[in-house]
């Protein structure tokens, strides 16, 4: 954008950040003091503190849209796509179309003409589907191709698809169990380190328990691991994995899907990752 008078100087925005120069055109290295409260930058830092909720909310965006498996009108792509944080929010995700199958990697969007894909050939084609899926890591067959050929092509994805940890229902996993110990027993010397975790980590904390909701075909599942309710200065420790129904309703794991499963196992295994290692050291 442009320069903006500010008492004696000029300020703008660039590359995110509030610049100014002085009479002369020279740029300064900083904006000095006594304009910082002058309404132009108060206005332009304002600005900038949007873009960055704005960049985050996109991000957030797309990628509730593939936990949660939600397909959308490809309109929305279109109309979004001309925006700078829609686009790298959008830039480089896998799709697929209408049918379910991979279409390839999202480079361009445009009213009238479609999306523009990277198929997985290598070749630069448009295709116009009424409803585009930003498929769940889990539920693509091809995983490893797919992340061996994004490598070739120097895909860099800002929202986290094709290397996003991901965990499969062992075979010999028992599913009329109620829940998973795997991450279960890590130990945190105070609650509130724990339900901190959970936050910065970006899970809510519900009734004593770190929750990720999925809607995966239509069905609502939550995957659950109870973190403690009590003191938050008092010691606690990781409960174990389990799924629950809109009705509240415990599930067996044979009935979880597989992206409430890999989304519900990462959750617990990330909570589980910040427990305190040398409380297990010692009593090693």
């Amino acid at each position: 954008m442009g320069w903006v008078a500010a008492g004696d100087y000029e300020v703008a925005l660039d590359d995110g950040k509030v610049v100014c120069r002085n009479a002369t055109g020279r740029r300064l290295k900083s904006v000095p003091a006594k304009i910082a409260e002058d309404p132009a930058v108060v206005g332009l830092r304002q600005l900038v503190e949007w873009l960055e909720r704005h960049e985050r909310q996109c991000q957030d965006d797309v990628e509730r849209w593939m936990v949660r498996s939600l397909p959308v009108p490809l309109a929305v792509i279109e109309r979004v796509w001309p925006d700078p944080a829609w686009q790298t929010a959008l830039r480089d995700v896998v799709v697929s179309g209408d049918d379910g199958e991979v279409a390839g990697f999202l480079r361009d969007a445009a009213p009238g003409r479609g999306l523009g894909l990277v198929d997985l050939d290598g070749d630069t084609v448009r295709v116009s589907p009424a409803l585009v899926r930003v498929p769940h890591p889990v539920l693509l067959e091809d995983l490893e191709d797919l992340r061996e050929f994004a490598v070739e092509l120097g895909v860099e994805q800002r929202v986290g698809q094709l290397f996003r940890e991901v965990w499969h229902r062992p075979a010999d996993h028992d599913a009329r169990s109620g829940s998973v110990d795997t991450y279960a027993g890590g130990v945190f010397k105070e609650l509130r380190f724990l339900h901190g975790r959970a936050t910065q980590l970006g899970y809510r904390v519900r009734g004593g328990h770190a929750v990720c909701p999925v809607l995966e075909d239509g069905r609502f599942t939550e995957a659950r691991v109870w973190i403690g309710d009590y003191d938050g200065y008092e010691e606690t420790e990781t409960g174990p994995l389990t799924w629950s129904d809109r009705s509240g309703r415990t599930l067996r794991t044979g009935e979880v899907g597989p992206v409430a499963w890999s989304e519900g196992m990462r959750m617990a295994a990330a909570l589980y990752a910040g427990r305190d290692i040398e409380d297990e050291e010692r009593a090693a």
